[in-house]
């Protein structure tokens, strides 16, 4: 009998789900599919340290040859998957190949949104999504002096900073009135702005791009009031799409992403998915919350664990804590939760020293955590809304209040509980 299990997407779930599968005894051939040329990598420092030659691409790789080889994990390099059989429980390849399952796992992550006007396709365009936009990004950034980043999320304030400490001038273009308007608060909105404005980016909110212009060399970004920044590069982040089309051809349900439910089942019980393709209602979402999907390292390697689970017959609702982080300049920002929907915060620290936290509240139930510098409270926050133990806002504010003991503290057993 056939004991195949093909895993289609080699980064961080792919690679996790593969490793996991193994660690909990499947003893069948795990295949894993990767698209890039290059062995399974970190993708969070690309727009990083491996933007300012801090972090040495040495390092990127996830796991060696060596751990793929142990435990008898064959990864196909540069190889795409364009049909999914499942009456025949057959996988085709690019070059008409095919492979037979038992198990199916879709790990096939996003991709960048792209910019869509008037000379969007010049060279001087960029993307940071994989390790071949990094190496070119890299590698213009040394030989450049201005650059135009059209997008206010965290790879855009990221690639801002990563080349502000590079020298060059950098120019933040936001189609949204504040930085981070999906994610975060405006608290920390306001805060980043600052960060960022203190090491000399400009900022430019509520403008779309419409045309992008060759300038003798250079690069004319129009805004849609008329003006133009010109600039010798341009960085795109915009947000991405998830990989559904292999889903959606085989008729698996999509809705904004592969859906699956807590055991990270698609509605083919053969086929599971993990990670950016995946959409799932999760548990930490406010009743009647629709699907959605989560787009984070943690993210990814947490649900392939869940559905490397579901496939040796072990299943287990998804219940991990989603966690972020980010690092711009001598900001690490790390951010605990979900705070959508939160109706009372408080601040732990000190703005004006650059290290503190926000602290979110929904119907007095503690959400979520957003850290600068405090890398302890980001610690302490994950036990906290992991182990459900319940605080006041007021609690929180006040300096004597232990967040440790709370940490390690069965729910509702230090004071300050809100009732």
């Amino acid at each position: 009998m056939n004991n195949t299990l093909v895993v289609v997407g080699a980064s961080y779930a792919g690679v996790q789900l593969a490793a996991s599968a193994r660690e909990l005894g499947f003893d069948g051939r795990i295949v894993l599919l990767g698209d890039e040329p290059d062995a399974p990598y970190q993708r969070p420092p690309l727009s990083k340290g491996f933007l300012t030659g801090s972090f040495a691409e040495t390092r990127l790789p996830l796991r060696s040859q060596a751990f793929f080889d142990e435990e008898k994990i064959e990864w196909m390099p540069s190889t795409r998957a364009t049909h999914i059989d499942r009456e025949r429980r057959e996988i085709e390849l690019h070059d008409g190949s095919r492979i037979a399952y038992r198990h199916l796992a879709l790990t096939t992550g996003a991709r960048v949104r792209k910019l869509d006007c008037p000379g969007a396709t010049l060279g001087a365009v960029h993307y940071l999504r994989d390790l071949r936009d990094a190496r070119r990004l890299a590698q213009t950034a040394r030989t450049t002096r201005r650059a135009v980043v059209i997008g206010g999320g965290y790879i855009g304030l990221e690639a801002a900073a990563s080349l502000r400490q590079q020298g060059l001038d950098v120019t933040v273009v936001e189609t949204e009135p504040r930085l981070l308007a999906r994610v975060a608060s405006p608290w920390l909105s306001g805060f980043m702005l600052r960060a960022h404005m203190e090491h000399g980016v400009v900022f430019e909110f509520g403008r779309k791009v419409v045309a992008l212009h060759d300038a003798d060399g250079s690069v004319s970004v129009e805004l849609d009031d008329g003006r133009r920044h010109v600039c010798d590069l341009v960085v795109v982040g915009i947000g991405v799409i998830p990989n559904t089309e292999l889903a959606a051809d085989c008729g698996l349900n999509v809705a904004g992403g592969v859906m699956v439910d807590a055991c990270a089942r698609t509605s083919d019980p053969s086929i599971v998915a993990a990670g950016d393709c995946a959409s799932f209602v999760p548990h930490w979402a406010p009743p009647g919350a629709s699907a959605c999907r989560v787009e984070s390292v943690q993210n990814a390697n947490d649900m392939a664990k869940t559905a490397a689970a579901t496939i040796v017959g072990r299943p287990e609702a998804y219940r991990a804590l989603p966690w972020f982080w980010s690092d711009q300049y001598d900001l690490k920002l790390q951010m605990a939760g979900v705070n959508a929907g939160f109706t009372d915060y408080a601040m732990r620290g000190s703005v004006e020293d650059k290290r503190f936290s926000l602290f979110y509240f929904r119907d007095d139930k503690l959400i979520a955590v957003d850290s600068v510098n405090r890398p302890q409270d980001h610690m302490f926050a994950r036990k906290v809304l992991a182990n459900g133990a319940r605080v006041s806002p007021e609690a929180v504010r006040d300096p004597a209040f232990d967040l440790k003991a709370l940490a390690s503290s069965d729910v509702h057993a230090v004071r300050g509980v809100a009732q």
